[in-house]
């Protein structure tokens, strides 16, 4: 006799969100499920407890006294070396914070040397340096378009939004050109992967430790009118001289980090274009509402899906309670259209009231430090994307046809980012 074939919602009960590959490409039925049973919901594997709830997922963001961020880049797989026993587990929290992955960044750490960190990176993102990186911006982009332009296609993330991306972030910082190419090829893989090992590597990111530790020793032996030496001399609020580990921990997560959001909103914005060809018109007639789309982009395909928290204590979030230790997955792919905040949320609408009310950012203390370059990197490329190509639209000997689309996603439960995303157009216009 056969099986009856199990029912999506009955396989949604049992199915481990951080290792079943089959939930990367569209996971918005799977929130929907958890939706269905409360804003906070506990999960059958890891021990995890999930927000998919808006107000609830502030909530966690706001409270670091209860939710500490120790395991922002590991989440359920985080591990101690003794039991989180007791009804707090801080102080063992703190014993053991420096045996755990990206303890020496900031995205980890919590007030306050989180507050210490964060405002040394606040110093080097100035209001002046904006101004000038978002000048360079609009020539990269036409630098960048220039590549593709006559072809009539691209792959846009390889050809257009990871270049872009890391180029931004590079003159942000001031890292010498010569060592782009070095940086780009290092950078590859995504954290959290679905159903791959996870990594318990204390520091992902160290062989940008060494290029930086240089850059910021040269700078400090010898100052030089450059962004880099701004960096070097950077000091603390209280006025004191932060050692050189500390700089390089900053700049190296900013610089790894900043081109993420960027890079996959680029290519979510390029694929809603391309597959709504009035949305293309209305754009390039009303360049005020690209603001607007951006930030309708950032709340649908949130870069970041999965953010995570550790509880310290034991507490209660919308009547579930949550022991201490346990991890808690805030999926703001999930509370970004929570239909309780957002009216049709799984729609794009220009006209959404409060339309930068969304989480793609986080929020609080960890909130993205580097959202406003991310905007103004989206606003820039999509404007001369606008300019110069015509009658963008989704390749269909890559993706297939409209109503039969398939699109590769990263394979991981912590970012939410397209592997590819093959466009055909027509050039527009000449650079002006």
């Amino acid at each position: 006799m056969e099986r009856a074939p199990v029912s999506r919602s009955a396989r949604f009960e049992t199915v481990d969100y951080f290792t079943d590959p089959s939930l990367v490409e569209d996971p918005y039925p799977y929130f929907d499920h958890l939706r269905s049973q409360g804003p906070v919901v506990r999960l059958p594997h890891h021990g995890a407890v999930a927000v998919v709830g808006f107000e609830e997922a502030l909530a966690v963001y706001r409270d670091t006294d209860t939710f500490s961020s120790c395991n922002s880049v590991i989440g359920p797989f985080v591990t101690f070396p003794v039991p989180l026993e007791g009804d707090d587990v801080s102080e063992t929290i703190a014993r053991h914070r420096n045996q755990l992955p990206m303890h020496e960044h900031m995205v980890t750490q919590d007030p306050p040397e989180h507050s210490r960190q964060r405002a040394l990176l606040m110093r080097l993102i100035t209001p002046n340096r904006l101004k000038e990186n978002e000048e360079f911006m609009w020539r990269l982009a036409d630098r960048q378009i220039d590549e593709f332009l006559a072809n009539g296609s691209c792959e846009f993330i390889s050809e257009y939004s990871q270049p872009f991306a890391m180029l931004v972030i590079a003159d942000l910082l001031g890292v010498p050109e010569a060592d782009h190419q070095l940086f780009r090829s290092r950078l590859g893989t995504a954290p959290g992967q679905v159903g791959g090992e996870q990594s318990q590597e204390l520091n992902a990111l160290g062989f940008l430790d060494d290029w930086f530790e240089r850059y910021v020793r040269e700078r400090r032996a010898e100052p030089r009118e450059d962004v880099l030496t701004g960096l070097a001399l950077a000091k603390f609020p209280d006025g004191s001289t932060p050692d050189v580990t500390s700089v390089v921990r900053t700049a190296t997560f900013l610089f790894a980090a900043g081109q993420e959001t960027t890079a996959r909103l680029l290519a979510t914005a390029l694929r809603f274009l391309a597959e709504r060809p009035q949305l293309q018109d209305e754009l390039r007639a009303r360049r005020d509402r690209i603001p607007d789309f951006v930030e309708e982009a950032l709340r649908l395909e949130s870069p970041v899906k999965t953010d995570f928290r550790l509880a310290r204590r034991n507490t209660t979030l919308a009547g579930v309670e949550i022991s201490a230790g346990t991890p808690v997955a805030l999926l703001n792919g999930a509370a970004n259209r929570d239909p309780r905040q957002f009216d049709d949320p799984d729609e794009l609408r220009l006209d959404r009231r409060s339309i930068k009310d969304h989480l793609a950012f986080g929020r609080g203390v960890h909130v993205c430090p580097g959202a406003p370059l991310a905007r103004a990197e989206a606003k820039a490329s999509l404007n001369r994307l606008l300019d110069r190509m015509d009658d963008i639209r989704i390749s269909e000997e890559h993706h297939g046809p409209a109503g039969a689309r398939s699109f590769e996603y990263e394979p991981t439960y912590i970012l939410r980012g397209l592997r590819n995303l093959h466009l055909d157009f027509t050039p527009r216009i000449a650079p002006s």
